[in-house]
């Protein structure tokens, strides 16, 4: 997990310098060059064994500017719910206590920080790119049983590979539809009732509008 940790600190690292280099190479500034979008989002969490159900319940906003011919730098937040019910059972709270409960478990997710993509093809209605977000990610895991629920919420940090495109269907790039799939990582650690999370991993893909 420290090897985890300083790789992400200096991808995170890494990309400030990239944004700063081709900022300084791109100086004089063109709101035309400015993009913004809004996706729905579909996540589904893995490798964690709590709340690991495929949701679309979740947005994605970036605001990215054109900083080379194929290269878009900015920033990102999204956020992203999912849910798992788990069916009554009888749990070993410990050595000598014991609760039969049902469980409805709720993962909150919230990451945001610098993103970054460069266009493979710069077509006129067609554009598709690879990309990368890195940043710090906000995490509250809960589990609900009977009238009473448990929480843990934690920080960790967030990095996230995607490869998407861009299709523009008028004449000019004013407006297009976005589509994006993607893999993120969180180094969150977070304990509720039965369950102690200790890395967050999530794939799905994004559907949205690109200005």
């Amino acid at each position: 997990m420290r090897t985890i940790n300083i790789i992400l600190r200096r991808t995170i690292l890494l990309c400030c310098l990239a944004c700063g280099v081709l900022f300084t190479a791109k100086a004089q500034w063109d709101v035309r060059n400015l993009g913004l979008v809004v996706d729905w989002q579909v996540n589904a969490p893995f490798s964690t064994g709590y709340a690991d159900k495929i949701s679309g319940w979740g947005m994605n906003y970036e605001l990215k500017y054109k900083v080379a011919p194929r290269w878009n730098v900015g920033l990102f937040a999204s956020f992203h719910t999912n849910h798992q019910y788990v069916g009554r059972q009888t749990l070993s709270i410990s050595p000598t206590e014991s609760l039969t409960t049902d469980q409805q478990r709720s993962a909150f997710q919230v990451p945001f920080g610098l993103a970054a993509n460069y266009t493979l093809y710069d077509g006129k209605h067609f554009e598709p790119y690879i990309g990368l977000k890195a940043g710090t990610m906000f995490a509250r895991n809960t589990t609900y049983y009977g009238i009473k629920g448990l929480y843990d919420k934690a920080w960790g940090g967030y990095i996230s590979p995607e490869i998407g495109f861009n299709i523009y269907p008028g004449r000019t790039k004013h407006w297009g539809l976005h589509v994006a799939g993607y893999y993120s990582y969180g180094t969150n650690k977070t304990c509720t009732l039965t369950s102690d999370i200790n890395g967050q991993n999530n794939a799905g893909f994004r559907l949205g509008v690109i200005f």
